[in-house]
């Protein structure tokens, strides 16, 4: 997978440069196929760890010559992605400052802004000397034993707390609190506008939540918030005075829960309700030459396959591997490989 997978990023480096692979890596359909290419199965949550630890290991050692840096992965790896951008900074002699902050804000939309019942595990950054990035992002959902996987890329991206991502996926969707919806502006602006109100209001408007009787509507629970832990989180947003909702995003000890909190308190006082919409809208369980749920790019992708079976071809694989992955790629694309190259039938 390594192998396969640093010939592809050659060859999409050398055909699309470093932008052009960051734009692929953030569409989901182009993403998710490359993976089943490389020799994961498509219902798989491991095909998004996989996938994006072997780009990283596939291309250790010659990011310079290529130009494209990776840092994060899973688990405690995740949480050594602003080490790693810094240590590039570092090496590159370059300010990298932005590319952390763009790595923490967007785990935290992820984790907070957005409450979908999906607890983040992977994060994976990737970025060029240019300070172009994309990230790959993933969250497994306890009850359910389903992934979601969330992706960003910043060359279309215009707001962070604002419909940031270029997709969302995952095979099941229910309501969900997101507040980087674009239907969540007057509750952000709520939000932003407690945060100046005195800690001990706030906690009292909570403890009134506590003793009325909620819309059935609502999908998130009281028992849930606890006025006289949240008090002190009041506090530090009192002192900070964010000047707006990615800065009050980014303060120690503003997660999920004081954003619930105050959504709730934002929806009592102002009337300005939060999106309950469910954000993923790309599933792999069901879609075709239909639309649904997204439309084919057929000249991406006929342009793809013809450069994955060069890649496959290029790459220091065995006989065996190499017939196993253009076994796979026609699978996946509904093409036949014909004996153009190498003898390979």
């Amino acid at each position: 997978m390594t192998q396969l997978a640093g010939a592809v990023v050659d060859l999409m480096v050398m055909e699309h440069e470093v932008s052009g692979l960051l734009t692929r890596l953030s569409n989901p359909g182009w993403f998710q196929a490359f993976g089943c290419v490389l020799g994961f199965d498509w219902h798989s949550s491991g095909v998004t760890t996989t996938t994006c630890g072997a780009i990283k290991e596939g291309i250790k050692g010659r990011e310079r010559e290529l130009g494209l840096f990776v840092a994060g992965g899973k688990g405690a790896t995740s949480r050594k992605t602003p080490h790693e951008i810094q240590q590039w900074g570092e090496t590159l002699g370059m300010d990298v400052a932005g590319l952390v902050d763009a790595s923490r804000t967007s785990a935290k939309v992820d984790s907070a802004a957005i409450q979908d019942g999906y607890q983040i595990y992977h994060h994976t950054f990737f970025f060029d000397a240019y300070k172009n990035w994309a990230v790959v992002q993933q969250g497994m959902n306890e009850d359910t034993g389903y992934a979601r996987r969330y992706h960003w890329n910043s060359i279309e991206l215009a707001d962070f707390v604002v419909a940031p991502h270029t997709a969302i996926c995952c095979d099941r969707r229910a309501p969900s609190l997101d507040l980087s919806a674009t239907q969540s502006e007057l509750s952000r602006m709520a939000v932003l506008q407690l945060t100046s109100e005195r800690p001990a209001k706030l906690a009292q408007q909570l403890y009134r939540l506590k003793s009325i009787k909620l819309p059935r509507r609502h999908e998130v629970l009281m028992a849930d918030i606890s006025p006289r832990r949240l008090e002190g989180i009041f506090l530090k947003t009192y002192e900070a005075q964010p000047e707006g909702f990615k800065q009050l995003l980014g303060l120690p000890g503003v997660g999920a829960k004081t954003l619930r909190a105050l959504a709730l308190v934002g929806e009592l006082v102002y009337g300005a309700a939060p999106s309950y919409e469910d954000p993923a809208r790309y599933s792999f369980a069901h879609g075709g030459k239909d639309g649904i749920p997204f439309p084919v790019d057929r000249p991406l992708y006929d342009q793809t396959i013809s450069l994955l079976r060069r890649a496959i071809r290029r790459a220091k694989l065995g006989r065996t591997d190499e017939l196993r992955a253009l076994k796979r790629l026609d699978r996946y694309f509904g093409a036949k490989t014909k004996a153009t190259e190498g003898g390979v039938r």
